[in-house]
C-alpha cells in the first residue's frame, strides 16, 4: 500500500472511533454496563475504577486487527489494511487516554485549561457528569465536543421533561 492509503486509513479509523466509542457510552457503559461505568460517574478516591475495564474492549479490537493484517499470524490471507486499521484504533486509544482520563478527569496530569477546544472539551465532559445515574445526559462522545451552552440546554429540558435527574449544581 501507499503512504497515502496507509494515512487514509489510520485516520479514518481515529475518526471512526469516536463514534464506536460514542454508541458504546451512551448505549452500552450507560445500558447493560452501567455496573462497570457506574463507579466512574460517583466520587471515590480508588486509583482503578471498575470502568477501565472498557479499555481490554478497544484493547482487544486493535490487537485482533493487528493480526488479520500480520502475514505472520494470518500468512497468506492477511489483509494489509487491518494493520492500519489497527494503528488508528490504537492512536485513538492514547488520544482518549490523554483527554479523557489525563485532561478531563485529571488522573495523569494537572492542567485546567483557561480557554480554546481543551476548555470545551472538559466542559462538555463535566456536563456528561451532571447527571445522577445512568438516564439521560449528554455528551457521550470523548474527541469531538458540542458546544456546552447547547448541551446545558438540553440537561435542562430532559431535567423538565423528567428524563434525567441533574446534580444540584446545575439544576438553574
Amino acid at each position: 500500500m501507499n503512504i497515502a492509503s496507509i494515512l487514509s486509513i489510520v485516520a479514518a479509523t481515529v475518526v471512526a472511533m469516536e463514534g464506536v466509542a460514542w454508541a458504546s457510552h451512551k448505549y452500552i457503559m450507560h445500558g447493560f454496563g452501567w455496573a462497570w461505568h457506574r463507579d466512574h460517574h460517583e466520587p471515590h478516591d480508588k486509583r482503578l475504577e471498575k470502568n477501565d475495564r472498557f479499555a481490554l474492549f478497544g484493547a482487544a479490537m486493535s490487537i485482533s486487527a493487528f493480526a488479520v493484517g500480520s502475514p505472520m499470524i494470518m500468512g497468506a490471507a492477511a489483509w494489509e489494511p487491518g494493520t492500519w486499521i489497527g494503528l488508528g484504533i490504537l492512536l485513538y486509544g492514547i488520544i482518549y487516554t490523554l483527554v479523557h482520563d489525563g485532561l478531563v478527569h485529571q488522573r495523569y496530569f494537572r492542567w485546567v485549561p483557561r480557554r480554546g477546544y481543551a476548555k470545551r472539551l472538559v466542559q462538555a465532559h463535566k456536563l456528561h457528569h451532571a447527571t445522577i445515574g445512568k438516564e439521560g445526559g449528554v455528551s457521550f462522545g470523548f474527541v469531538f465536543a458540542r458546544d456546552p451552552a447547547k448541551l446545558k440546554a438540553e440537561l435542562k429540558a430532559q431535567r423538565e421533561a423528567g428524563i434525567a435527574v441533574v446534580r444540584e449544581a446545575l439544576a438553574d
